[in-house]
């Protein structure tokens, strides 16, 4: 029986172990589908929370904070919450609501750079108290204090404060990083640590490198004592 020389075998494992590495690295981050546009919030307990309703049917009570943040976000249960806390007193201070009338906070995030259309510079967050109507609508407290607004098909609201100029719901390429909150993103960077496709993929190949190594050295041993014997 011809027996392989230690070096071709070692030889052939070092190559499946490159073609291991090189296929986990090429794989990269799953990208998902997003999509850039505006969502609407409420406030609750001293919380954001999602609204249940679009600001066109949304009726607040006098001394509530309607939140709105622009972001790419895949879908309601992925959507990426106002920076600012809701806090009614700190955007329109204390005291009643001339009768008739009720305040509204209004809360604008417009998003970071990373999520603008191309071209694009999202302007800094900031609070507006809207002062309107006993019966008005979500919508008409925007309209009062962040026009010009622009919609879409359905009533999708598509800009406020002409911001962004063009575009409306519009599908973009994400991975799960794009979509994260800041707050876990920045925990990410402080442990050193990656979530979702970002940390998988680099671990994921070095646990493949590491098997291909121990696959080697097993290899080497095992050969070495067929020569002693």
């Amino acid at each position: 029986m011809t027996r392989r020389p230690l070096s071709a075998l070692l030889a052939g494992l070092l190559s499946l172990a490159a073609v291991l590495v090189l296929t986990v690295a090429a794989a990269g981050p799953a990208r998902a589908a997003g999509y850039r546009y505006w969502s609407f919030w409420e406030s609750g307990g001293g919380a954001w929370a999602y609204a249940t309703q679009g600001p066109a049917t949304a009726r607040p009570a006098d001394g509530d904070v309607n939140g709105y943040r622009f972001a790419v976000s895949a879908d309601s249960a992925d959507a990426t919450k106002p920076r600012p806390a809701p806090d009614f007193a700190a955007v329109c201070g204390s005291g009643p609501a001339p009768k008739g009338t009720k305040r509204v906070a209004v809360v604008l995030d417009f998003g970071t750079a990373a999520d603008a259309p191309t071209g694009e510079r999202p302007p800094a967050q900031r609070g507006a108290c809207a002062r309107v109507d006993e019966d008005a609508t979500s919508a008409e407290a925007l309209a009062a204090v962040a026009k010009p607004l622009r919609y879409g098909d359905g009533a999708l609201l598509c800009a406020i404060s002409g911001y962004p100029r063009t575009g409306c719901g519009e599908q973009v390429a994400t991975t799960p990083s794009t979509t994260a909150s800041p707050s876990a993103s920045a925990a990410d960077s402080a442990s050193g640590s990656g979530s979702g496709a970002d940390g998988d993929g680099p671990s994921v190949g070095l646990a493949a490198g590491a098997a291909a190594v121990a696959v080697i050295a097993a290899a080497a041993v095992w050969q070495a004592r067929r020569r002693r014997r």
